[in-house]
């Protein structure tokens, strides 16, 4: 391998040192039209081989810009798509660094053909093994569903494009006035892209995603020795039910919290953890972004909105792919209330429920605020299949608020009479308590405890075994 070149460096940056073997080092394209036959092409355009990252084996493709702009070809392909049958084969991730023209046209037919190759491999692997893909340059037209049908995709932030149809050609637009390929519409417009950094810590991170997940789905949620209190208690965790990005990283071994998509549908929060040194899969509804000093910097509105249902759906579903246990800190009133939400509330908040219901990994429910209507119900609550629900003494858990049912069963009876009925429905309908005595709330513990409740509880679940009826797959 080349390490002049900028996809060799890349290789080199993100895995270990001296780990990296190169595959089909000497292909090159073999087509002849077009004046291709007195071109050098180096690995016809792409260097593919494996390597370890933190001692775990992992198989990588890395485009060069410099051999024809990094367009795919045939052979092109022909190397990503061997790389992919060995991958499944020894049951390892395939990370992929993008930096491509895209479709080599000289090589028409065999070309596109190509990318069909490539597309039917991600899709054989999905579910298999995990799949990264880095945008570090171009990534168009077709290219751009290589990111989309792998499991997470990282981007440079300043040079990097993604885009099936580039800014000009959309109808009212200029790339001056939206430019839809940078990394900054594609993380938080689209919600494409999981993290957004410059090259070398995009390289770094996926290194640090790596080590949360599992090689293949048989292997299950990683395991590595926990350095952290199992029973250690966070005083500061009570002023955290908002910003639940903070106490995800509060309850998680060493504070490490892997948060992805975290530009995207912001009221919530997915991400990785360790707890007792197993990988854990959280999802929490967010009311309030902090800044780095702790003040709150932004209100949400404590409701389910479209995006957020589609990013924890899509989470959840990775997750039990991979055996990944599920914790949620929910803090939900409802609905997000907009026309424009409203065109898909419905079937996002199904697919939110249906991915809890059907996920048949070790599911914990912590409500740290409201749980309140069916928007609760898709929270992993214990109807849809939650195998143990934790409440902190100050949650509310029912229909809805007491003020909003009293107005409802009392109107026209006076303040008075409203407040005094309002405070009834919450005593009696509406608290931790009352959910705990119908056996909905497992247990009612303190902020603080909530590490060792949640560690506990994991640890009973870690043989849980579910049987579902047989299908194929559903429709939802």
């Amino acid at each position: 391998m080349s390490t002049t070149s900028k996809a060799s460096q890349r290789i080199t940056a993100l895995l270990d040192d001296n780990s990296f073997v190169e595959i089909g080092a000497l292909v090159t394209a073999r087509a002849t039209d077009f004046n291709m036959k007195p071109n050098e092409t180096p690995s016809d355009g792409c260097i593919t081989g494996y390597g370890v990252i933190g001692g775990k084996p992992v198989y990588v493709y890395s485009q060069d810009a410099s051999v024809m702009n990094g367009t795919i070809g045939e052979m092109h392909a022909r190397k990503i798509a061997g790389l992919y049958d060995l991958a499944m084969k020894t049951g390892s991730p395939v990370i992929g660094l993008i930096d491509s023209a895209g479709l080599r046209l000289q090589e028409a037919a065999d070309a596109l053909n190509a990318f069909g190759a490539i597309y039917m491999k991600q899709t054989l692997a999905s579910g298999i093994i995990p799949q990264i893909t880095a945008i570090l340059g171009t990534c168009g037209g077709g290219l751009a569903l290589f990111p989309t049908l792998t499991d997470f995709t990282f981007m440079e932030e300043k040079d990097a494009r993604l885009f099936v149809n580039a800014p000009n050609a959309l109808d009212g637009n200029v790339i001056t006035k939206c430019d839809s390929s940078t990394a900054a519409f594609q993380s938080e417009e689209s919600g494409i892209v999981d993290v957004v950094a410059d090259e070398a810590t995009v390289l770094a991170k996926i290194r640090d995603l790596i080590a949360f997940l599992p090689s293949n789905s048989n292997e299950g949620s990683d395991i590595v020795e926990c350095t952290d209190d199992l029973n250690r208690v966070n005083e500061e965790l009570a002023g955290c039910a908002g910003d639940t990005s903070i106490a995800l990283s509060i309850l998680a071994d060493n504070n490490d919290f892997f948060e992805v998509k975290a530009g995207y549908a912001k009221d919530m929060v997915v991400g990785f953890m360790k707890l007792d040194g197993v990988t854990v899969g959280a999802v929490a509804n967010r009311s309030e972004i902090c800044d780095e000093e702790g003040k709150v910097a932004e209100k949400l509105d404590a409701v389910l909105s479209k995006q957020g249902c589609e990013k924890a759906a899509d989470f959840v579903n990775f997750c039990d792919a991979y055996e990944i246990p599920v914790l949620t800190l929910t803090n939900v009133k409802g609905y997000k209330a907009t026309m424009c939400s409203e065109k898909g509330i419905a079937k996002a908040a199904a697919k939110l429920t249906y991915a809890f219901a059907n996920a048949t990994v070790p599911k914990v429910n912590v409500v740290v605020g409201k749980a309140l209507g069916t928007a609760a119900i898709a929270m992993n609550s214990k109807a849809i299949g939650a195998d143990m629900t934790f409440a902190w003494p100050d949650a509310q858990i029912g229909t809805m608020e007491g003020k909003l049912a009293a107005k409802i069963m009392y109107d026209g009876q006076g303040a008075d009479v409203i407040n005094e009925k309002a405070a009834e429905y919450d005593a009696l309908n509406c608290s931790a308590g009352s959910a705990a005595r119908r056996g909905y709330v497992d247990s009612i513990v303190e902020p603080a405890d909530t590490r060792k409740y949640v560690i506990g509880a994991f640890e009973m679940l870690f043989t849980k075994s579910e049987d579902r009826p047989a299908k194929k797959h559903g429709t939802v």
